[in-house]
């Protein structure tokens, strides 16, 4: 009865990977079984490291319409762009 289950959006990170990124969806009646269902389908040829699974009806995000109001605070406050500062060539990841 998968029908009934909730839906669970997952995230893998690759093997040289940094960040998670989605891949796809099941469908589990619990956050345990959602791991392993996501396991079973989206790393079944180890092409992972690290799985996040979340409910979908639990995902929270912002409408790309209205960007400008939510991100226009931003705008003003050149101290938060990092063009004050000079990144050391050792550091590969920002």
């Amino acid at each position: 009865m998968s029908g009934d289950w909730p839906l669970w959006e997952v995230f893998v990170r690759a093997k040289g990977g940094l960040s998670h990124r989605h891949v796809g969806s099941v469908h589990a009646p619990d956050a345990e079984l959602a791991l392993a269902h996501s396991r079973d389908t989206y790393t079944r040829r180890q092409e992972g490291v690290s799985l996040w699974v979340i409910r979908s009806a639990d995902i929270v995000a912002s409408d790309p319409d209205q960007a400008g109001e939510l991100f226009e605070p931003a705008e003003n406050k050149v101290y938060r762009h990092p063009t004050f500062y000079d990144i050391p060539d050792e550091v590969k990841h920002i």
